[in-house]
Parts: C-alpha cells; sequence; structure tokens
C-alpha cells in the first residue's frame, strides 16, 4: 500500500514539499542545539521542562483521544464511526511520533535516551512512560495496516486483529495516565501535585483530539470526495461537549482547592498564571485567551443548534483545540517551576531555535499525516484527482 504515496497531483507534492522546507529549518536549529547545547533555548536551572515537554504532553493527549472513535466501533459496533476510524488511528500514529521528537530534542544528549532501553527500571515512571507510548504506537500501526489492508482487499479483517484493537483501548488510556503521573508524584512541586490530575489530562484529551479530527476530517471532505456523512461527526461533537465540560469542571475543582485552602505554595502557582507574580505577567493574557476560548466552545456546543451547524461547529473546535493547547502547551508544564520551591520566580520564554525545532516537528507530523491518509483515502478511491 505504501507505494500510493508516490502517486499523487500537484498539490499534493506541493504540499509535502512545503512540510519537508519546515523540517529542513527545524533540523537546522536541531543541529545549532546539538552542536551548543540547550543554552540556545529559554531553559535554566530553574526551569528545566519548558516548550518541548509541553508539547509533549499535549500531544500525549491527542494520540490517546483516538479510543473516542476505536471504542464505539469496535467494542459497540456503532457502524457510523466505520470511516472514521482509520483517520483517528494514522491521527494518533503520527502524534506518538511526534510526542517521541520532542522527547528527543529536549534531551541534552539524546543517546541518553538508549539508557532507558539499555539499563530498564521497572520503578522509574520514565522507563514505562516509554513502555506505553512505544507500545501504543506498534499496536497502531499493526492495526491500522491490518483492517486497511483488508479492506483493500475487499475481506473482513482477521479474527485474530480484534483482542488487539481491544488491547489499544485500555493502552490509549494508560499513556496520558502514566504522563500525568510523572507529574502528579513530584512531591516538590504543588500545582503538579494533584490527585485529578489524570483526569484532568483525560478529559482535556477526549476534547482536544476528536476537536481536531472533526476539523480534519471537515478539511479532508472540502479537497477531496471523502463523506462520512453527518452522523458521526456530531456524534463526535457530542464527545467534545462532554469532554470540554468535565476539563472545565475539573479546573474549576483546582481552583477552589488551591484559593480556598489558602496554602501560599498553591496560591502562587495560580497568581503566575492568571494575575502575574512579581511583575511576572508573561503567561496571563495567554492564559485569558485560554479562558475565553474556553468559555466560548461550552456556549457554541452545548446548545444543540450551534453544535448542529457546521460553521459554528468548526468555530467550536477551534476553540476547544486552542484553549486546551495554551492551557496543556504553554501553562501547565512552566507554572509547575514558577515560583520554585525555594519561591524565586524565574522568566522563561521559549526561543527562536526553540520555536522552529517545535515547529520543524509539527511538520512531521503533518507529513505523516498527510501520507497516511492519501493512502487511506487512495485505498477506497476517494482522491479527486
Amino acid at each position: 500500500m505504501l507505494e500510493k504515496a508516490l502517486v499523487g497531483n500537484r498539490s499534493y507534492w506541493g504540499w509535502l514539499a512545503l512540510l519537508a522546507g519546515i523540517i529542513a529549518v527545524g533540523a537546522f536549529f536541531y543541529l545549532r542545539q546539538f552542536a551548543v547545547g540547550l543554552g540556545i533555548t529559554g531553559l535554566s536551572r530553574d526551569v528545566t521542562w519548558g516548550f518541548y515537554i509541553a508539547q509533549f504532553t499535549f500531544l500525549v493527549g491527542v494520540a490517546a483521544s483516538a479510543v473516542m472513535v476505536v471504542l464505539p466501533y469496535y467494542l459497540h459496533n456503532y457502524k457510523a464511526f466505520g470511516k472514521m476510524t482509520i483517520l483517528g488511528e494514522f491521527l494518533a500514529i503520527a502524534a506518538v511520533i511526534m510526542c517521541m521528537l520532542f522527547i528527543f530534542v529536549d534531551m541534552g544528549q539524546p543517546t541518553r535516551v538508549l539508557n532507558v532501553i539499555l539499563y530498564p527500571t521497572p520503578k522509574s515512571l520514565m522507563f514505562w512512560d516509554m513502555v506505553s507510548l512505544s507500545g501504543y504506537l506498534v499496536l497502531n500501526v499493526l492495526i491500522s495496516h491490518v483492517t486497511l489492508d483488508a479492506e483493500r482487499k475487499g475481506i473482513a479483517p482477521p479474527s485474530w486483529i480484534k483482542p488487539i484493537i481491544i488491547l489499544s483501548i485500555p493502552w490509549a488510556i494508560s499513556i496520558h495516565t502514566v504522563t500525568a503521573f510523572l507529574y502528579s508524584g513530584l512531591a516538590a512541586r504543588p500545582f503538579w501535585m494533584t490527585a485529578v490530575l489524570a483526569p484532568r489530562f483525560l478529559a482535556s484529551a477526549f476534547a482536544a483530539g476528536p476537536a481536531l479530527l472533526i476539523l480534519m476530517t471537515l478539511l479532508i471532505r472540502r479537497l477531496t470526495r471523502f463523506d462520512p456523512g453527518r452522523e458521526p461527526l456530531q456524534r463526535l461533537a457530542v464527545i467534545v461537549t462532554y469532554a470540554m465540560t468535565m476539563n472545565v469542571f475539573l479546573i474549576l475543582m483546582e481552583l477552589f482547592t488551591g484559593l480556598y485552602s489558602a496554602i501560599p505554595e498553591h496560591v502562587a502557582h495560580f497568581k503566575f498564571l492568571y494575575v502575574g507574580l512579581e511583575g511576572n505577567t508573561t503567561l496571563v493574557p495567554w492564559m485569558w485567551t485560554s479562558v475565553v476560548l474556553a468559555v466560548l466552545a461550552l456556549v457554541l456546543l452545548l446548545n444543540p443548534h450551534t453544535r448542529g451547524k457546521e460553521k459554528t461547529l468548526i468555530v467550536a473546535c477551534l476553540a476547544v483545540f486552542f484553549s486546551i493547547w495554551i492551557d496543556k502547551g504553554l501553562g501547565m508544564v512552566v507554572t509547575g517551576f514558577v515560583p520554585s520551591p525555594l519561591g524565586h520566580v524565574t522568566s522563561y520564554w521559549p526561543t527562536l531555535p526553540e520555536v522552529a525545532i517545535s515547529v520543524g516537528i509539527y511538520a512531521v507530523g503533518a507529513l505523516v499525516i498527510t501520507i497516511f491518509y492519501h493512502i487511506a483515502l487512495s485505498v477506497r478511491g476517494e482522491i479527486a484527482h
């Protein structure tokens, strides 16, 4: 099936060339980082995890969200998701690849990644995070290849793939749960040390991922003959609605616990996010933008009339995606370090090389998705030439 990736029109090859150029720019800045060190980033002694790890955390959720179409289709026989399931699985593959790349570029010496494999430590959450991510990648590659190959041949998928598909459902939940444990198990970081961090991660994942899948499906429908129908998109929108509502609820619960208890170590982090701390207001406009987008998304999604219209659904999904990206991709990780356990407020903002490398990794994900979606639509004969 991979040969179908080599057949396409001028727009297809032009898009791939553009992505390749962005990847090349990112690779150039990464080679500079490799030679000079992480000193060219905004990271410091006090803020040791920044934009790279934040993107990793956000994308783990996008990868886990594939379960929102896999579970209804395979476990509950909801056939309306039939056309979208393969798109969700390919999105998960691209997201996991990007997650691994963000971890790779965050390592001062990339060869240290091998230490996790060569010297496994079952007591380490980093070890289990590696197992969960790599295992989830293998599962999705296997499932998508077998099911799409069966579709190409016009036969039913082999019976042995069904248990593997069922296994991938709890595995998807595990990848974001283990990621949350990496944070919530750190006693010196009170902003992360909360029992609702894992549920909050899952709720945000099941909102942002399906919202992105809706947007990508609508874009594909506009560019090709692919049309999954109105029903699966609306059902997926309902899932986004419930998940986003739960995500906002859990955030409010954390705000109440931190502010009502008036424990200084907890209150300081929330002040840094929403009003600034010791004159540092770097994240304040971003976080209030996230709040506004979250409110806008809920207003549009909770109303069946606006949720049922394609234009307002697009606006709602964009609001959900960027609201959660700001919360997890900018605010959540950095705020765990500011203020430090000693009360120091350290400024952090990603530098140009940091952003360029990150954009390059996102371009890798876009390249993978483009090729995989092109193969899937070619198999189904839905490419518009």
